[in-house]
């Protein structure tokens, strides 16, 4: 199928040479001849207008149209009275396609997929964004359309910074905050600066973020400790013993075992710190959604010059937006915003206006509170599913978020219940993935349903109810 350009006449280079001794109308011809026949031009699409056309390439109009002329005559070109001239059938070649691997067995399509980590995407607020983009543009000084300032939109900033205080109890100041485009970015840019400042250790929780420790490694040329988490979140005299000076935490909703970093470890952590001189590093995972448990404030509060805050509207909002925060302690802050726009000449200017006019006109709270709503809902259906299918499973890690945890009996075999579940078209992910053992014992699932329905996940978990509830 064509592309169908826009517009009056479609832009199309061409060129002509006024010192060749080849008469221009023979080039012209010669040049849509090669566009054609490379399939520079594909079959039905449209040419410029001959007006156009001439007043492009300084010719006249009747060149161009005995030029279409002739083309149209050898079937190059088709045209209809009152229509354009488009390239006619059969005379540009197929469009040329990677070659493709060797067919194999096709992964079966997932009817259900428990899969963790996705909001629910068709809740995405379309209709605020929309006026929340329309008024970042109509408000927006000329000056904003610049590449901005290297920590990212001042409105933006003071608008987070409010809210954080707001919200998440956070001591956040403008002056500190560089916006990045999401999590993984805001994490590899502060590793990458606290390494040249000879913090080249860092320790990750365990079970936690396997592939992320491992890219951060490869792209921040740090060395990963791991560190066991247990019902009360870090362990921090483990910590203590890896000699590392620089921690990854997810203290408002463990990654992925759904444990609250208990407040005796909140303050062991920066007492840890304080001692070692060392940096927390606070990814804010899942802290909008809580459901059967008090607000647990940020650990950046407590220490804002020992702690690196990173925030995003990934989950919140979706995937899509790709922003998000570095809150860093004063001393910090230049040598981050540096080395982030070394990277990529700083986030969309008119996305973080969109994003600061969402939150202050509180069209951000409002879907933040109907979704927390929604997650408990669809959080009951997965909770009632399990209990009625497979009462044998537990469930832990609920206090928060969109997904749990699924203790298997002892004895069930991790990678045989998600290759069974597979085999029915139910996508079930082990905790093995999250271990930096990859170990399988004992084995859990991680259930996410954010992106499920709850029909999807009743439909779901019914489906795989025998091979939860089976053994080895």
């Amino acid at each position: 199928m064509p592309i169908e350009w826009s517009g009056l006449s479609p832009e199309l280079l061409l060129t002509v040479d006024r010192r060749r001794p080849e008469p221009l109308r023979a080039q012209l011809e010669g040049e849509l001849r090669d566009a054609i026949r490379s399939g520079r031009l594909g079959v039905g699409e449209r040419l410029p207008s001959s007006r156009e056309l001439a007043s492009a390439l300084g010719v006249s109009r009747g060149l161009v149209q005995e030029c279409y002329g002739q083309l149209m005559a050898e079937g190059y070109l088709s045209s209809r009275i009152g229509s354009a001239t488009r390239v006619a059938a059969g005379a540009s070649p197929p469009p040329t396609r990677a070659a493709r691997p060797a067919p194999g067995a096709a992964p079966p399509r997932l009817r259900v997929d428990f899969r963790y980590g996705v909001p629910d995407l068709p809740s995405f607020p379309r209709g605020d964004w929309l006026w929340s983009v329309r008024e970042a543009a109509r408000v927006a000084p000329t000056a904003d359309l610049d590449y901005g300032h290297p920590h990212g939109s001042p409105v933006l900033r003071e608008v987070l910074a409010a809210y954080l205080r707001r919200v998440r109890g956070a001591a956040a100041d403008p002056e500190a905050i560089v916006i990045c485009a999401g999590f993984a970015q805001g994490l590899n840019v502060t590793l990458r600066v606290l390494a040249r400042a000879g913090i080249d250790r860092v320790a990750f929780e365990d079970p936690g973020y396997d592939e992320t420790s491992a890219f951060a490694a490869d792209f921040a040329g740090v060395r990963v400790a791991r560190v066991p988490v247990d019902d009360a979140g870090i362990d921090v005299n483990a910590l203590a013993a890896t000699g590392a000076r620089a921690v990854v935490v997810t203290p408002a909703h463990q990654w992925p075992t759904g444990v609250v970093l208990a407040p005796e470890r909140r303050h062991a952590l920066i007492a840890w710190a304080v001692e070692h001189d060392a940096v927390i590093v606070e990814d804010d995972y899942d802290a909008e959604f809580r459901y059967d448990r008090e607000p647990v404030g940020a650990v950046q509060g407590l220490a804002p010059d020992r702690v690196v805050a990173l925030g995003t509207v990934s989950k919140s909002l979706a995937p899509a937006v790709r922003l998000g925060w570095i809150v860093c302690p004063p001393a910090l802050a230049p040598a981050v915003a540096a080395e982030k726009i070394r990277g990529d000449r700083g986030s969309p200017a008119l996305d973080q206006l969109a994003l600061a006019h969402l939150i202050q006109s509180g069209r951000f709270d409002r879907h933040l509170r109907r979704m927390r709503a929604v997650y408990a809902q669809r959080r009951g259906a997965l909770v009632d599913a399990l209990a009625q299918h497979a009462p044998g499973v537990r469930l832990t890690g609920l206090s928060a978020g969109f997904h749990a945890v699924a203790h298997l009996p002892e004895g069930a075999d991790e990678d045989a219940v998600i290759g069974a579940a597979r085999a029915r078209s139910v996508g079930l992910y082990g905790m093995s993935a999250q271990r930096s053992t990859h170990a399988t014992t004992p084995p859990k699932l991680v259930l996410g349903f954010g992106n499920l329905s709850e029909r999807a996940i009743r439909d779901g978990i019914a489906t795989v109810a025998d091979v939860l509830n089976r053994r080895s």
